[in-house]
């Protein structure tokens, strides 16, 4: 499917917790082109690669449903191995990286000049994507419903910062690791205030419960969550860990991550 500006979006099956059971893998510009988030095989991702010239493949995080045919694609292509974090990226692929990246690299398309943002909180290494005001946003952010920033994984300090971060620079485009594109309705100032606001609705919730005598992990889940968990309790109670975690860290609750006990600060 051909975008508003010179990239292509292919929605690759895979196991993953999204809603859509696919990820979103990009390739911008031509020759040269950059191939983000090679997440599996199919026909038309394929195609795509044969027909360009691959220059630089990265990822904007290194979850296993967002890297799948990272290796694959590097032996055909010989295109560049970029990544954020060099082992964390060796050791979830399979293939060591060439370069690392960080905030402000340059990634050279002939479509223009691809700049790397740093966007860590749904993972450690998480990394977006910027071209003439549109971004790769990967699990940043997504048109419906939330992401799951999970402890020990997540880190929802670092996540709102970063949704924040990009809020700030006013982007046309968001394009996500799962899910449609948001643009003009949703418009990405409106989903990542959605986004922001979901959080801190779910920290209120979280502090609310602890003020009103949850003790522990598990009795805050079920406080905070007013919905049947089934099939998802196990990553709602990594978000309200991760919630806990943050919340210890400003000094709003007594923490104890060993025994799972919680009480107001």
């Amino acid at each position: 499917m051909a975008e508003q500006f010179p990239v292509d979006r292919v929605a690759v099956p895979v196991e993953s917790r999204a809603p859509s059971g696919a990820t979103n893998a990009y390739v911008v510009g031509d020759a040269p082109a950059l191939l983000v988030d090679p997440a599996g095989r199919t026909d038309r991702l394929d195609a795509l690669v044969a027909d360009r010239e691959i220059g630089a493949i990265a990822v904007t995080h290194t979850h296993p449903d967002h890297v799948g045919a990272v290796a694959d694609y590097a032996t055909e292509t010989g295109a560049s191995l970029l990544a954020r974090r060099p082992a964390r990226f060796a050791a979830e692929t399979g293939v060591e990286p060439d370069r690392q990246i960080t905030e402000g690299s340059a990634i050279d398309t002939d479509a223009g000049t691809v700049r790397v943002l740093d966007t860590p909180g749904h993972a450690v290494d998480h990394v977006a994507f910027e071209l003439d005001g549109a971004v790769l946003c990967g699990d940043l952010a997504v048109a419906e419903g939330s992401v799951v920033v999970g402890a020990p994984e997540g880190d929802l300090r670092a996540y709102l910062s970063s949704l924040r971060r990009l809020r700030a620079r006013a982007p046309d485009r968001l394009l996500p690791g799962h899910g449609p594109a948001m643009d003009d309705e949703p418009t990405p100032r409106a989903s990542l205030d959605r986004l922001i606001g979901h959080r801190l609705d779910r920290e209120a919730a979280v502090l609310d419960a602890v003020d009103a005598g949850a003790a522990d992990l598990d009795a805050v889940l079920d406080t905070a969550y007013e919905k049947d968990l089934s099939g998802v309790r196990d990553l709602a109670r990594a978000t309200v860990r991760a919630h806990l975690e943050k919340l210890a860290v400003e000094g709003r609750v007594d923490w104890d991550p060993d025994t799972g006990r919680v009480e107001p600060a």
